[in-house]
C-alpha cells in the first residue's frame, strides 16, 4: 500500500483528499506547515509528497527547495488556478508534475498512480548506453561519462523514453503517455519544462549541442552520436 503525505494547510481539504485516497486504496498522513512538511518528506517512509504552494513557516516552493537538496521522492505540487510562475517554478525545481487547486480528487488519485507506477516500474533488462549517457533500469540510475546524474523520478522517465528510441522522433504526446503515465494536456508545458531541465544535468556533445533536439511542431530526438 502506497504512503502519501499531504503537506497543506487547508484542514478541510487534506481531510476530503485523506479520505478519497484513503477509500482508493493509499495510505495518507497530511501535514500543515512547510517546516513539518520537510522534516515528514525526509523521513523516507512516503512513496509521494503532495505539497501545495501557500504554506505558514515555508512556502511550497522553499519546501521543494529543501527536500530536493536531500532527496528524490516524487513531489506533486498544487498551485493556484492559473499561476504560470508557481507552476514553473515548481517544475524547475524538480517537481514530478502539478496540479491546479481546487483539484479533483479522481485526477489527483489518477496522477498519483501514473507517478508511482513509473517509479516502481522496474526493467529487467540490461543498461542502456548512447553516446555518454549510460541508464541502468533497474536500479533507476542513470550516469553521464563516469558522473552520476541527480535525476527525479520524472526525468529518469522522460531519459528512459528517449534512450528507448534513440535516434527517433519521439511526439510529446508518446512521450507524455510513456514518461508521465498521461495524456499530453493541451496548453501543458510541463513536459517541455521536465526536458529543459534534463537537458541542463546532461552534458554537452562534442560540437557543443544538447543530446536532445527539439523537433519544431513534433517531439524530441535523442541524438545517438557523440
Amino acid at each position: 500500500m502506497s504512503r502519501i503525505l499531504l503537506i497543506d494547510d487547508d484542514t478541510e481539504l487534506t481531510g476530503m483528499l485523506s479520505d478519497y485516497l484513503g477509500a482508493e486504496g493509499f495510505t495518507v498522513d497530511a501535514v500543515y506547515d512547510g517546516e513539518s512538511g520537510v522534516a515528514a518528506a525526509l523521513t523516507a517512509q512516503y512513496d509521494v509528497v503532495v505539497l501545495d504552494v501557500m504554506l505558514p513557516r515555508l512556502n511550497g516552493v522553499e519546501v521543494l527547495r529543501q527536500i530536493r537538496q536531500q532527496s528524490r521522492i516524487p513531489v506533486l505540487m498544487l498551485t493556484a488556478r492559473g499561476d504560470d510562475v508557481d507552476r514553473i517554478v515548481g517544475l524547475e525545481l524538480g517537481a514530478d508534475d502539478y496540479l491546479p487547486k481546487p483539484c479533483n480528487p479522481r485526477e489527483l488519485a489518477a496522477r498519483l498512480r501514473a507517478i508511482l507506477r513509473r517509479t516502481h516500474e522496474v526493467d529487467a533488462g540490461e543498461q542502456r548506453t548512447v553516446g555518454r549517457i549510460t541508464l541502468d533500469p533497474a536500479r533507476r540510475v542513470a550516469c553521464w561519462g563516469e558522473q552520476r546524474l541527480e535525476l527525479t523520478s520524472t526525468e529518469f522517465n522522460i531519459l528512459e523514453s528517449l534512450m528507448r528510441h534513440a535516434g527517433q522522433v519521439v511526439s510529446k504526446a508518446d512521450l507524455s503517455d510513456e514518461a508521465l503515465g498521461r495524456e499530453l494536456e493541451r496548453y501543458d508545458r510541463g513536459l517541455d519544462m521536465h526536458v529543459s531541465n534534463l537537458r541542463r544535468k546532461l552534458g554537452s556533445l562534442s560540437d557543443g549541442r544538447s543530446p536532445i533536439q527539439t523537433v519544431r511542431g513534433v517531439g524530441y530526438q535523442l541524438l545517438q552520436d557523440d
